[in-house]
Formats: structure tokens, C-alpha cells, sequence
């Protein structure tokens, strides 16, 4: 399994653990036991996939920056 591979997986587990996360929140919403911490799970796992996603998001226009572009190619 490359990089790229393992960062989809990190990627995908942590999106599990967000929906996780929020259905938490939700349920001690409805109960009526909210407390900051209880609103603050969701927030470590939503910046995870921010960044893993800004990073696979550039990462197409990282790989067309690294290739040489050749003249035979326009043609």
C-alpha cells in the first residue's frame, strides 16, 4: 500500500469517526445533557479531514506541476 492509498484509508476511517462524532452530538442534544467538550468531539476529527482532503484535493495539480511537459505532446 503506497501513500496515497494509506492517506484514503486515514481519510475514510476518520470521516467514520466524525459521522460518529456528530451522531453523539446529536443524541445529547435531544437528551439535553450538552456540554462543551460533547461539542468539541466532532471538531478534531473535522480538521483531519480538512487537511487530508485539501491535500488529496491538490494533489492532481501537484502531480501536472512535477511532470515535464513535452512540445510533442501539443501537437
Amino acid at each position: 500500500m503506497n501513500g496515497n492509498s494509506g492517506l484514503r484509508q486515514f481519510h475514510r476511517w476518520t470521516s467514520i469517526v466524525f459521522t460518529a462524532a456528530v451522531i453523539f452530538n446529536t443524541i445529547m442534544l435531544v437528551i439535553g445533557r450538552q456540554a462543551t467538550w460533547v461539542g468539541l468531539t466532532a471538531l478534531f476529527p473535522l480538521i483531519l479531514l480538512m487537511l487530508t482532503g485539501l491535500y488529496m484535493f491538490a494533489l492532481p495539480y501537484l502531480a501536472k506541476s512535477r511532470t515535464p511537459s513535452r512540445a510533442s505532446d501539443v501537437a
